[in-house]
């Protein structure tokens, strides 16, 4: 007879509150109060971790926003989005996440956030966020 055993995955997960969301590099906008832009970044390579299994968690990260008197750097939203790596948290809460901390860094017109995440257990996830 075959028991049924569990496990439990062993990684140095963090919590949510360890992504510093200072490194978030606002710069001046050069064409503010001119013609409305839309900016859209993707990143294919984000990483989190599943805060219930400790699994590592993949997706998408979209980025999509109007600017009103900054923009982002682009290699401090890499260093910040780095961050969630060894992060145990969900997928509707790191999408908020990070259009919380981008919109309080670069005020910007309109921004929103999509995650979409590749498939666990036969599931895909797309979260969406806008402000």
């Amino acid at each position: 007879m075959t028991e049924n055993k569990t496990f439990e995955i062993k990684s140095e997960k963090s919590t949510p509150e360890t992504v510093d969301a200072t490194v978030i590099d606002a710069i001046d906008y050069a064409y503010a109060g001119g013609r409305d832009i839309v900016i859209e970044i993707n990143q294919p390579e984000f990483s989190s971790v599943c805060p219930m299994t400790g699994l590592p968690d993949f997706g998408t990260i979209t980025i999509t926003y109007v600017p009103q008197n900054t923009i982002v750097e682009l290699k401090s939203l890499k260093y910040y989005l780095l961050q969630y790596r060894n992060v145990g948290i969900f997928y509707e809460h790191v999408v908020n996440r990070i259009l919380d901390d981008l919109a309080d860094a670069l005020k910007p017109k309109r921004m929103e956030v999509t995650g979409e995440f590749t498939a666990r257990g036969g599931i895909c996830t797309k979260v969406s966020a806008k402000i």
